[in-house]
């Protein structure tokens, strides 16, 4: 008897901004699994308002069924609709008006930690998340700068790291919303380490590759040439990737930043560890703008989201481009699949 197919719990996001947007245009394309058969194999469950589903679903001329269920076990009897759980409270809330809303900041907060619980409770097999606005979550009281800090809080765990998919690269990152002074900083043998070993055992257990291969990229220049361009090359990066070699892992640098993402995108890494954001996230988006994924490593669950925001900016017009969220879903399904079997 096959088992049921993976659920997914996508989650509104800032609707002020394109989220609802963005999922009603993922869902209604033909490129996304949303309900069980044998071309759609997960079952997608909305968490958010069904009022700023539907008005996005209009404004975007696209056709949904979005019925409100109870909890994530009620999306099964749904043949032709999307089951929603409505954990917001919000009322004739438009979607992609483009202004910061401390009530839709709340109402995004709300439905990321309904469908978290959920997920820990063993009713959902991965969550997608839509963008959420950091300087509406600051004027809502919200405590975490982001998902991802969020995300380590309601699951208890104490390591978390930020990985990029998409233009053939896997991307992890060292530090993660930092003023560049800051994570210059942070660089610590130990976060290096710590992320060196979140990054092998997803490639291992989520992305079913046997004896990753990761490079890791240096912090300055050449990887510090010796020392010349700077001291955290030698002092902080490379005791952490001597220590995990120790442990048996195939782990390469630090490696000079500037050629490194070209070696990985040839095929001699299966991934990368970047050491801050923009070092990470520019090739990534540069090769994948309108595709790239990110994915949350370290959670006992599934957590992806696409690798954009808001966009508050181009909200109000309702021509976002689908296709990180529609990413996002499908790679979900894909690593829930796996780590169901593993699991087995």
């Amino acid at each position: 008897m096959p088992s049921r197919p993976p659920r997914l719990g996508i989650t509104m996001g800032d609707a002020a901004g394109i989220g609802p947007e963005v999922i009603v245009r993922a869902l209604a394309g033909r490129r996304v699994p949303r309900s069980a058969g044998p071309t759609r194999p997960a079952r997608v469950v909305l968490y958010g308002s069904r009022e700023v589903f539907r008005s996005a679903a209009r404004r975007a001329h696209v056709g949904l069924k979005i019925e409100a269920i109870a909890n994530a076990h009620e999306a099964a009897r749904l043949d032709d609709a999307i089951g929603c759980i409505d954990p917001t409270r919000l009322r004739r809330r438009r979607a992609g008006t483009g202004r910061v809303d401390a009530a839709l900041a709340r109402a995004a907060m709300a439905c990321v930690s309904a469908a978290v619980r959920d997920a820990l409770a063993g009713e959902l097999d991965g969550v997608v998340t839509a963008p959420i606005n950091k300087t509406g979550l600051r004027r809502a009281g919200f405590p975490y700068a982001g998902h991802t800090e969020f995300l380590a809080a309601e699951a208890d765990v104490p390591h978390v790291a930020m990985m990029f998919v998409g233009g053939g690269l896997r991307v992890v990152l060292a530090t993660i919303h930092e003023p560049l002074e800051r994570a210059v900083k942070m660089i610590t043998t130990a976060r290096v380490r710590t992320t060196i070993e979140l990054l092998h055992d997803a490639l291992e257990r989520l992305f079913g590759i046997a004896a990753p291969r990761i490079g890791v990229c240096g912090l300055n220049p050449h990887a510090g040439e010796g020392g010349l361009l700077g001291t955290q090359d030698a002092k902080q990066i490379a005791p952490a990737v001597r220590r995990v070699r120790a442990r048996g892992l195939d782990v390469v640098g630090p490696l000079p930043a500037d050629t490194l993402f070209a070696r990985h995108r040839h095929g001699e890494f299966d991934a990368v560890a970047a050491m801050y954001h923009d070092q990470g996230l520019i090739p990534v988006k540069l090769l994948a703008f309108d595709s790239a994924v990110n994915v949350t490593l370290g959670l006992p669950l599934i957590r992806t989201s696409p690798a954009h925001g808001t966009a508050y900016d181009i909200a109000p017009r309702f021509a976002a481009h689908p296709g990180s969220m529609e990413a996002a879903i499908r790679l979900a399904a894909r690593l829930a699949r796996r780590r169901r079997r593993r699991s087995c």
